[in-house]
């Protein structure tokens, strides 16, 4: 089980030690549709910056775009360390890795572009719509991880916005800042499930220390593995803003940034093919609920699921570590998976 590499398969490690140092997604796109040229394969792009090959019915997708700009990576004897040296520029090398094996087996092989941040899955969801595929597996995360339940996701921007004025002369003035503060600790104090995530990961607001600001504002992600529990936890976020905006007089704008679905589509022969896949290279699958581009195909309702295929930590962190090796397995269960799944 030392070399899992045939003469239709390139080695994923150094693969993986070009594409975790390209910083950029046209510059990344370049680079993986010259390798797929280089197997003999016919890459085709589109206005988005996808990236594909192959016009089968399975679509087998990793996301290009990264959290954090690649840097020169940290090689030492075990583990690799770099931004982007894993999520997921690994699961773009075990994808090209076996390309040209896959697509001669009938599917379809791409990689896309904004799955992170608020990419919102342009990216995925261009693809099921245009080559409008019958199943779709996503190739991204940490062995022995199999995303088989979509967490659906709310994004939006709230601004409270004022007159402003001096600190001290229009001190009568509202503020932004109270009702920003108020909010914050109603949303957070809410009840919730254990099957849902609230996260501000952005503030901001104010132009001088004395001066009221004329405008304070967060950005906030909402989780959930139920759409109806999703739905019901933005419109309380919703009216716990409206509501401090009224209190304190103020103007409130609320932008929604991207949703992605709940649920779940993954049939039981995608179950039991992960299982088995994993098995074959010494590991336990762990079946997890995630938001990766596997989310595209259930919102389109086609059976979908995500694959994880190497060893690692540290995602979106500029200490982001794979250990190489573990690719190797990776390809040899992506492989394995996508067999067992052509053959039900």
């Amino acid at each position: 089980m030392s070399d899992f590499t045939t003469e239709t398969s390139r080695d994923p490690i150094a693969l993986l030690g070009e594409i975790a140092e390209i910083g950029g997604d046209a510059a990344r796109g370049a680079w993986v549709a010259r390798q797929l040229q280089a197997q003999g394969l016919t890459p085709q792009t589109d206005e988005l910056g996808n990236v594909w090959a192959g016009q089968g019915p399975t679509l087998l997708v990793a996301h290009l775009d990264t959290v954090l700009p690649p840097a020169p990576l940290r090689r030492e004897k075990s583990r690799w360390y770099g931004p982007a040296v894993g999520d997921n520029s690994s699961g773009v090398a075990v994808l090209l890795a076996l390309s040209q094996e896959l697509v001669a087996l009938g599917c379809t092989v791409a990689f896309s572009v904004g799955e992170e941040g608020l990419g919102n899955l342009r990216g995925a969801r261009h693809l099921v719509k245009h080559l409008r595929p019958q199943q779709v597996v996503a190739v991204d995360g940490y062995l022995p991880g199999v995303v088989s339940r979509s967490a659906g996701s709310h994004r939006m921007r709230a601004r409270f916005i004022g007159p402003g004025g001096h600190a001290w002369g229009d001190r009568e003035a509202p503020s932004p800042v109270p009702a920003l503060g108020q909010a914050l600790a109603e949303m957070y104090a809410l009840k919730r499930s254990s099957n849902t995530s609230l996260n501000v990961g952005r503030l901001w607001g104010g132009e001088a220390i004395n001066a009221i600001p004329q405008e304070v504002g967060l950005e906030l992600d909402l989780r959930a593995l139920e759409a109806l529990e999703l739905g019901r936890m933005v419109a309380q976020v919703r009216e716990i803003l409206m509501e401090a905006a009224r209190k304190f007089g103020l103007r409130m704008e609320i932008d929604v940034l991207g949703e992605r679905p709940a649920g779940m589509t993954a049939t039981e022969a995608m179950l039991e093919a992960a299982r088995r896949a994993f098995m074959e290279i010494g590991l336990e699958a762990q079946f997890t609920a995630g938001s990766t581009d596997a989310s595209a195909g259930v919102e389109a309702g086609i059976p979908a699921i995500t694959l994880s295929v190497y060893q690692g930590g540290g995602a979106h962190t500029p200490e982001e570590w794979v250990e190489p090796n573990s690719l190797r397995l990776g390809m040899h269960a992506l492989r394995s998976f996508v067999r067992q799944l052509l053959q039900t």
